[in-house]
């Protein structure tokens, strides 16, 4: 039987995704979130920085990382200098403090293209959860384990789905850019 269920998860999961990525775009307010798509190079594996040092936002305008290896603070420190981030980390001792310089206008412009791609790779993936799932009823109907009326159902019920999941999207591209604008 055809599970419309999974394919709705399979759609929040691309739309988590997609949230947390946002979430980790500079807006010129201190956001520890920032960092979660930093990995640095430590150990042998690639390591998310907050599994390397406790992460806090002391003010508005500033990130701290307590490092909690030594040998470990100038891997992070290259590693942030090496993100798309444009911030320039301050080393004191196994503390490093990022001070998130303001938003100038054209990295606003940068910012919001960011947005947008980010937009438009999610809602594609969301066209491609629905495809598979309409795939599957073609298959299904092909071989008889469901109706044309349930084929033409379950179409409906997927198409639902794309289709808040895709406002859902477009909702998160223009509040986040509103929030980018407004800094």
């Amino acid at each position: 039987m055809f599970n419309d269920k999974t394919y709705s998860q399979k759609m929040d999961k691309t739309f988590e995704v997609f949230t947390k990525e946002l979430a980790s775009l500079r807006t010129g307010r201190a956001n520890s979130n920032m960092l979660d798509l930093i990995r640095v190079d430590v150990y042998g594996q690639k390591m998310p920085i907050n599994q390397l040092g406790t992460i806090t936002t002391p003010e508005a305008r500033t990130i701290s990382i307590q490092v909690w290896d030594l040998n470990n603070v100038t891997l992070i420190d290259s590693a942030i200098k090496k993100s798309d981030l444009g911030l320039n980390p301050q080393i004191d001792g196994q503390l490093i403090r990022l001070p998130i310089p303001d938003l100038n206008e054209e990295r606003r412009s940068e910012i919001k293209k960011m947005i947008k791609t980010m937009g438009e790779k999610c809602k594609v993936s969301i066209r491609n959860i629905r495809r598979e799932a309409n795939d599957q009823l073609k298959a299904m109907l092909k071989s008889k384990e469901i109706s044309e009326d349930e084929e033409k159902k379950f179409e409906k019920i997927v198409q639902k789905f794309t289709d808040d999941h895709i406002k859902k999207i477009d909702d998160k591209v223009v509040s986040k850019e509103k929030e980018i604008m407004t800094i």
